[in-house]
């Protein structure tokens, strides 16, 4: 049974960090790559960084990259996201991703986490 779970969403002031985590549970084969989405109401998802497990090469969508750094610890099979300057249309539900893939579609990826939020405001 594959789970994922996120963890480290809250409320932070604009200008703010936060760091969030992922736990990656139930494989038998570790994923090739593993990434962040994250969707706001009203808009679609968007793949935020992803992270090609191997060798811990990233990509990051324009809209955050210098400000978000995505970062593993393949011994626990956990991923990470640290959020700095953080802007209100930074605001939305935060997912973790994992699959064979290594992109920022969401339709590359197979297993999902149930989201943590975060919310950016002054």
């Amino acid at each position: 049974q594959v789970q994922l779970v996120e963890s480290g969403g809250g409320s932070v002031q604009i200008g703010g960090s936060l760091n969030l985590s992922c736990a990656a549970s139930g494989y038998t084969d570790s994923p090739r790559a593993m990434a962040w989405f994250r969707q706001a109401p009203g808009k679609e998802r968007e793949g935020v960084a992803a992270i090609y497990t191997r060798n811990g090469f990233t990509i990051y969508a324009d809209s955050v990259k210098g400000r978000f750094t995505m970062s593993q610890d393949n011994a626990k099979n956990a991923v990470y996201l640290s959020m700095n300057s953080l802007k209100p249309e930074d605001s939305a539900m935060y997912y973790c991703a994992a699959g064979g893939q290594f992109t920022l579609s969401s339709s590359r990826y197979d297993d999902w986490g149930q989201g943590t939020q975060v919310t950016v405001s002054s």
